[in-house]
This record gives C-alpha cells, structure tokens and sequence, in this order.
C-alpha cells in the first residue's frame, strides 16, 4: 500500500504534468450501491455529483495530507486515497465503447504493462490528454474533500514535528503495540505497515512491544529514525 513517500512521488508528478489544465468530462466504472461508499464515486449517484461539481474546473496543484492526495481545483478539492493497489498515471488514452474500457494510445510504453490495464477513474484534459487512477483491486478512494479538516497528526517531515509532540502523541495508548500506534493516523501522518516495520528495525525495537514498556531512550531512537527513513523512502 502506497505510503507517504510513494504517495508524495504521486503529487510530484501530478503537480509536474496537468497543473493549469482543465477538466472538460470525467468517467468512472466504478459502481456500488454499498452504504460504505455513498460518499465516494463508487455510488453512482454521488459520481454525478462528483462529475457536475468537477468538469470545467481548473486544476491548481496538488498536495499531501498522510497517506491522501490532495487534487486543488477552482472548485472543490478531490481527495484520492489510493489503497493497496492504486496508482495515477498521466498519458493519452482512448474509450472502448463496446468494453466500456480505456486504453493507452500507442506510443507509451511505460502505460503498456499489464499492471496498468485497471483503470476505472479517468479525467479528461483540454491538452487531449487524461489523467488516470488504475486500481486493479478496486479499493481506492475518491471523494470531494468537505469542508472539515482531515483529522489526521503531525507530518512527520515537516517543521513542527518535535520529539515534545512525538511522544506526547505516542504515549497516549501506553497498553498498544508501538508498530500499531506508529500507523495510526490521528497520531503521526502518513505511515503504514512498510515504513512502521523500516523505522522498528533501525530502532532495534520489536513491533508487538507495548508502547507502556518502552522508555524514553528507545522513544527517542524511533523518534531520530522517522525522518531518515522516510525521505531515503
């Protein structure tokens, strides 16, 4: 599952092809009506929603909070968490409509692997290229960003993030395992199972142990090796 340096790579490049560009139709196949995704496009009438809200809208950049990527338009914000298999890709694409399906147009070999035929999020540009979530697992997220902050702690590469803040956060489920609360958002933003587990074994520190057990010299390593590890992502 992309993590915070795999999900930064993603907002470097999308900040680096369609900054500027407008979104003149928006396509989907996804399609539940699941109560669990009534608020994403996965339900079709909130897709149309999505759609109505988002064609004709200029896109601005694009950030990241935690694990999420932050697309800014002249409209609303659309919010894409890509799960364990989603990946956004840039190119030029054509509808098959008797598949009901995108392919890349020929000429892009890095769009040809087989990895990157599910694609089931497509935003059209006025440049006549596309922007893309491929997904084959279909979990991702996509969704217009309301107006409540994500509640989400501390990025761990930014400024503000002290060891103060770090083990006030940390300690604050003393009886849970430290690679759990390392993953947990609301704590500390961004890290998941790959980088808790890079950050436990530099630390020298077994992932089950309970935070409650741990002292504030080995709190301090774990804290020291979260930057490192994250930027060599």
């Amino acid at each position: 599952m992309p993590e915070l340096p795999e999900v930064q790579t993603t907002v470097n490049g999308i900040n680096s092809t369609v900054k500027g560009l407008t979104v003149i139709d928006v396509w989907t196949d996804f399609n539940s009506d699941l109560p669990m995704f009534s608020k994403t496009i996965k339900n079709p009438a909130y897709f149309k929603k999505f759609k109505k809200a988002i064609i004709g809208t200029k896109i601005l950049k694009a950030e990241r909070r935690a694990k999420n990527i932050l697309i800014q338009t002249t409209g609303p914000t659309v919010l894409i968490h890509m799960k364990m298999t989603g990946h956004v890709m840039y190119g030029t694409y054509a509808y098959n409509k008797g598949e009901n399906s995108w392919q890349p147009s020929p000429g892009q070999p890095a769009l040809l692997d087989p990895f990157n035929r599910f694609v089931h999020l497509v935003f059209s540009l006025d440049n006549g290229k596309h922007l893309v979530l491929c997904d084959a697992r279909k979990f991702a997220k996509v969704t217009l960003l309301e107006s409540e902050e994500l509640r989400h702690g501390p990025e761990p590469l930014s400024a503000n993030f002290t060891k103060d803040i770090f083990l006030k956060n940390i300690k604050r489920y003393p009886n849970r395992a430290i690679k759990t609360t390392l993953m947990d958002q609301t704590l500390i933003a961004g890290i998941g199972n790959i980088y808790s587990d890079e950050i436990l074994f530099a630390s020298k520190i077994l992932p089950w142990w309970k935070v409650g057990e741990l002292d504030d010299l080995k709190l301090n390593t774990i804290y020291k090796n979260i930057k490192p590890i994250l930027e060599k992502g």
